[in-house]
């Protein structure tokens, strides 16, 4: 059975910083493409970044690009997103999502290609 969880998040000031952690157990986490998908309230889920499996190259949203850096550890199971210079609209909550995928490429915007997903994190950006 997999299981997706995620952890980190918070209430911070704007211009601060928090990073998530995702765990996901269950699956050979070095085969799976892994992403973040955000969702503010009244807004549709929208996709941050992803990293490819293995070689783990990064792609970022423009909204996002210069502030947050996503990585993973393959021998923990567990994807990071640092977010820094966080923003009051980065406020939402944040998804952890994994899909069996490539080692070369990665799409943060197609959040039906993901085929794991974890309950999900709160970040408050917030004075």
């Amino acid at each position: 059975q997999v299981q997706v969880v995620e952890s980190g998040g918070g209430l911070v000031q704007p211009g601060g910083s928090l990073r998530l952690s995702c765990t996901a157990s269950g699956l050979t986490f070095d085969d799976y493409i892994m992403a973040w998908f955000r969702q503010a309230p009244g807004k549709e889920r929208e996709g941050v970044s992803c990293i490819t499996s293995k070689r783990g190259y990064t792609r970022y949203g423009d909204s996002v690009k210069g502030r947050f850096t996503l990585s993973r550890d393959n021998a923990k199971n567990t994807l990071y997103l640092q977010m820094n210079s966080l923003k009051p609209e980065d406020t939402a909550m944040y998804y952890c999502a994994a899909t069996r995928g490539s080692s070369f490429w990665c799409d943060y915007s197609r959040k039906a290609d993901y085929t794991y997903w974890g309950q999900g994190t709160q970040v408050t950006v917030s004075s």
